[in-house]
């Protein structure tokens, strides 16, 4: 609907608008990059030690300089370290079509890499706490697979292997997991590539391996939803990436049954999907076409959730589907019938609590009656009985854009501000990564001086199965002339992340450590007299918080919640 080519799919949503409703040595992964770091009150973090935070694990370990008490003359501060903000900010990177990532097909490992890593500096300048990484444009990979081929996008050539050898996909993990924050692998569940495409299909592609499986439809070609091997497929492909890869979500795009399309004389195309149907009503089958098409796309949802938790029970799985279950729903809402039109039945997945996180894209201003961002809001919200997460998605493209669909920056504040006040939303996508990077109509600073001010922690997921954290065992020594805080948990099991809050004259600098960060150097200038430590796991259940109040010749701690 809007991350991708088609015209016909983009022209839904505007529309609507318009209407007025594994790493080879020869290419290392880079050592780890600063954690995300965010202030309460003032720009002290601008002050931290940007060195020492990027030194690896295994500078870290190296130094080994004698070690003496903390001797530092300042008062205690008995005010206890504000709780941090839990909310996520995602943001889409399509690769399809090279829209966010990579610029070109024919860039050189080392300048796609180069492109990658400014593309994380940028979400980290931001705040942002998560990056929404397009890993299957069409029935392709933009990582090691022996699943499906290499993609096009990244190389030119569909198979093509990148040369030097690298992948994408982990380089990426490493670079989000470095920062303090997560990757989500994003999948297209169907689209099997375009009739125009710039390269031939690869050998080991499924329209060369299964052709009768890939149906031609408009300018797309579609892998046909009602075959079982086709779900079974992408089943395969997203589970291999969750065994092999150290994702923390699993991301599904709006695109189920295909968006429609006209042929030359504007008559409305049909879905080639005769053959499957035959079959299904051979088989038994009592649904109609349209029930039948909606209940394939349940069961790969279904399947998917339960796979995906069975694989690794913290990975989160969430969708994006597109903004209006169906006109009407409420009351004045009108616009694409996505129920009726996708088969996408996104009111059922997020009801029967078959999504962790739901990512309606609500792509209209606040100002569009028709579809008002905070009525259709409130509605999924009030859908949510099960108490999932609930982060909108937000056409941040068109904030400051050009155009009759385009709004000002103002208005994209408005709806972050909308989702703040919303109870049960907690967050927010953005589409794309493009309009981040190029700071369009000053965006970036807008955000950085108003909501995404201050670090913020993904909400956590309760209901999903990871081990407790543990509780932190933290000490401040001197070592080498500078104060260092010593991290480490009570026992074997280091955290996934630490949580480390600083206390200085004028605010708590907070900063999302990695759970391997052994130690790190305070900045002097920044004369904390405090610390707080808590750990994290991978849900983002936070332990008990442990405090040390920087003194002279000595600290003190202490543990309770805030």
């Amino acid at each position: 609907m809007r991350r991708v080519y088609g015209a016909g799919a983009v022209a839904v949503i505007l529309a609507t608008m318009s209407c007025g409703r594994g790493l080879s040595p020869a290419v290392p992964i880079p050592a780890p990059v600063a954690p995300a770091v965010g202030v309460a009150s003032d720009s002290a973090a601008g002050r931290l030690d940007t060195a020492a935070r990027r030194r690896t694990p295994a500078a870290r370990g190296a130094d080994k300089a004698p070690v003496r008490r903390a001797e530092v003359p300042q008062a205690v501060v008995s005010v206890d370290a504000p709780p941090v903000l839990r909310e996520f900010r995602g943001v889409w990177v399509a690769t399809v079509g090279n829209m966010d990532w990579p610029s070109k097909r024919t860039l050189s490992t080392e300048d796609q890499q180069a492109e990658l890593r400014a593309l994380f500096d940028r979400a980290e300048a931001l705040k942002l706490n998560a990056v929404i990484f397009q890993v299957r444009p069409a029935g392709d990979a933009l990582y090691q697979s022996s699943l499906e081929p290499w993609s096009e996008f990244l190389t030119g050539t569909q198979g093509k292997r990148p040369q030097p050898f690298w992948d994408p996909l982990a380089f990426a993990i490493a670079e989000a997991h470095a920062r303090g924050m997560e990757l989500h692998a994003w999948f297209n569940p169907y689209r099997a590539g375009f009739v125009r495409g710039k390269s031939p299909a690869a050998v080991s592609h499924i329209r060369r391996t299964n052709p009768a499986l890939v149906k031609k439809y408009g300018s797309y070609l579609w892998m046909d939803p009602g075959e079982a091997a086709v779900r079974a497929r992408t089943v395969k492909v997203i589970v291999d990436v969750v065994k092999r890869y150290d994702v923390d979500g699993i991301h599904l795009d709006d695109y189920f049954y295909p968006y429609p399309e006209n042929d030359r004389r504007g008559r409305a195309l049909p879905f080639p999907d005769a053959t499957s149907y035959a079959k299904y009503r051979k088989s038994g089958g009592k649904l109609d076409r349209a029930e039948w098409r909606r209940e394939n796309v349940n069961r790969l949802v279904r399947q998917l959730h339960d796979t995906v938790h069975a694989t690794k029970p913290w990975v989160r799985f969430g969708i994006s589907p597109f903004g209006i279950w169906r006109p009407g729903y409420p009351e004045q809402i009108r616009g694409f019938d996505a129920y009726e039109k996708l088969y996408a039945d996104a009111r059922k997945w997020l009801r029967e609590g078959w999504v962790d996180y739901f990512t309606p894209q609500l792509y209209w201003p606040t100002t569009k009656v028709a579809q008002a961002y905070p009525v259709l809001l409130d509605w999924w919200a009030s859908e949510n009985v099960m108490q999932r997460h609930l982060w909108p998605g937000n056409f941040t493209s068109l904030a400051g854009g050009r155009g009759s669909t385009a709004f000002p920056v103002s208005d994209l504040l408005e709806q972050i501000r909308l989702t703040r006040l919303q109870p049960g939303a907690s967050g927010n996508v953005h589409f794309s990564m493009t309009s981040f990077l190029k700071n369009q109509a000053g965006m970036n600073d807008t955000l950085q001086s108003g909501p995404y001010a201050a670090v913020a922690l993904p909400p956590a997921s309760p209901w999903l199965v990871a081990p407790p954290p543990p509780a932190p065992a933290p000490r401040v020594q001197r070592a080498n002339g500078a104060l260092q805080l010593r991290l480490m948990p009570q026992g074997r099991t280091a955290p996934w992340q630490w949580l480390v809050r600083l206390r200085t004259d004028t605010a708590w600098v907070t900063m999302v450590l990695p759970g391997a960060t052994d130690r790190f150097t305070i900045p002097r200038d920044l004369a904390a007299t405090k610390v707080t430590v808590s750990a994290l796991n991978r849900v983002g259940t936070e332990s008990s918080p442990v405090s040390l109040s920087i003194v002279s010749g000595s600290t003190s701690s202490s543990t309770g919640r805030f």
